[in-house]
């Protein structure tokens, strides 16, 4: 079965892109890995076109509870309050800076100890 341009793996991708680049034609490529000419084609117009042959969308997901210039903030709390338990770092951190832009919703012992872990065992 023919591979749709959204099935293809970052290896077909990046096979697709190659062949193109050594001057194999469109449907010849397309054979090689295995895929649809059209598939070939759109995933060489998306390289030619925006650079990117991914087919990810920005902004899909679920939004970060803590934004950039919070999780900075968090970093800097934690460094100086190393030896404070979780839980009294997430109270500290939620009655500071809680009507702040830069978080979405106040965080809970466990995003903060996330952080914590992640960032400070460094």
């Amino acid at each position: 079965m023919m591979g749709k341009a959204a099935d293809l793996s970052e290896l077909d991708r990046g096979q697709i892109v190659m062949a193109r680049r050594l001057g194999t034609n469109i449907t010849e490529t397309a054979r090689l890995v295995g895929c649809s000419r059209s598939a070939a084609v759109s995933i060489h117009e998306k390289l030619t076109n925006d650079g990117d042959t991914s087919s990810r969308l920005p902004g899909v997901g679920r939004p970060r509870v803590i934004k950039e210039k919070g999780l900075r903030r968090l970093f800097r709390l934690v460094k100086q309050n190393r030896l404070q338990p979780v839980a009294q770092l997430t109270a500290k951190y939620n009655t500071i800076w809680s009507n702040r832009k830069c978080f979405g919703t106040h965080s809970s012992a466990d995003t903060v100890g996330y952080g914590t872990l992640q960032q400070t065992s460094h």
